[in-house]
């Protein structure tokens, strides 16, 4: 569940749903040829999972082939840029994601604005965290953990897979709301942080409730809340951190549909209409539901404010974590 501008967004998508469906026919035979989809991300993780389902089901409503390109590197930067200088012509799709707010901040230089040089068509889905402990730290719940990492500063170590990425600015945003100074310990990927975590070399970890729960349920670790504005189904008998005890705290990793900047306004519309239509089917809700991510389709304005709100938060975490690309 999400709130603000972006909640905002998601109530005047039925309002505005039936303005842009009106609003297709400039755009005349669009699309008349294949489609490309750049996902920054290696496949399989729910980046490109929720960008083949998308470019799948445009396949099937236009008749027009819709190519996954994958272009990992560079914390999502290589996909980023070839994206951001594509023609403007709706056949160049871009799956812009959380790290692109983060990496505006992160990297002194980039060969590209990610406000300025794209257009929002709609956000996707919204996902979070989840804080969890190894059990032998003597926490059961945020509030204690806060009051223990007071009373051992610099001692508590929190895991995360490497420099930049949601886990790690996660434990970064706890440190600054709490006052507290737990170490951050980067890895390469979530799977050897997840291992050191279970063999107790680490005590804490922010990761992905799809890669958590299962360790939570099995009694491995310990969940104490999760990173969202509001409750999971997923995990409902987590708190959120707000809730919890940390007020002010709120992570939410984000996907969403993008085009060039300069992209006709008629086309990014008729965009708009068809990746509304299909986050709302029954069948993709269910399918990621179940790996605790909320579909979530927005007018394009809403997602532009929400990304613009992202971009000022996160740079005042960097900001004050003194955090650099690796």
């Amino acid at each position: 569940m999400i709130r603000g501008p972006l909640a905002a967004g998601l109530a005047a998508v039925t309002i505005l749903t039936t303005g842009y469906a009106l609003a297709q026919a400039p755009a005349g035979a669009y699309p008349s040829k294949q489609i490309r989809y750049l996902v920054p991300f290696a496949p399989g993780g729910p980046t490109d999972t929720i960008s083949r389902a998308v470019g799948q089901k445009l396949n099937e409503a236009w008749n027009q082939p819709v190519i996954i390109d994958n272009r990992p590197g560079a914390g999502g930067n290589i996909a980023t840029e070839i994206a951001a200088k594509a023609p403007p012509d709706g056949y160049t799709l871009f799956s812009g994601t959380v790290a692109n707010a983060i990496n505006q901040s992160l990297f002194p230089k980039l060969p590209f604005d990610f406000v300025r040089d794209f257009a929002p068509v709609s956000m996707t889905y919204v996902t979070g965290l989840i804080l969890a402990v190894h059990p032998s730290l003597p926490v059961k719940s945020v509030k204690e953990l806060i009051a223990l990492a007071k009373a051992r500063p610099g001692e508590l170590s929190f895991s995360s897979s490497g420099v930049g990425g949601t886990p790690h600015l996660s434990g970064e945003l706890f440190n600054a709301l709490a006052g507290v100074k737990m170490v951050h310990v980067p890895y390469k990927g979530s799977a050897p942080a997840m291992a050191d975590l279970l063999g107790g070399q680490i005590q804490l970890t922010f990761d992905n409730m799809l890669t958590v729960t299962p360790q939570v349920k099995a009694g491995k670790l310990r969940g104490l809340a999760i990173t969202l504005p509001t409750r999971s189904p997923l995990v409902p008998e987590l708190p959120t951190i707000a809730e919890a005890g940390l007020k002010g705290f709120e992570v939410q990793s984000w996907n969403g549909v993008m085009v060039p900047t300069g992209t006709p306004k008629d086309i990014v519309a008729r965009l708009n209409t068809e990746v509304v239509r299909i986050l709302r089917q029954p069948d993709l809700r269910e399918r990621f539901a179940i790996q605790g991510i909320e579909l979530t389709p927005t007018t394009p304005e809403a997602f532009g404010v929400f990304i613009r709100q992202d971009i000022a938060k996160w740079a005042k975490v960097i900001q004050i974590s003194g955090a650099r690309p690796e």
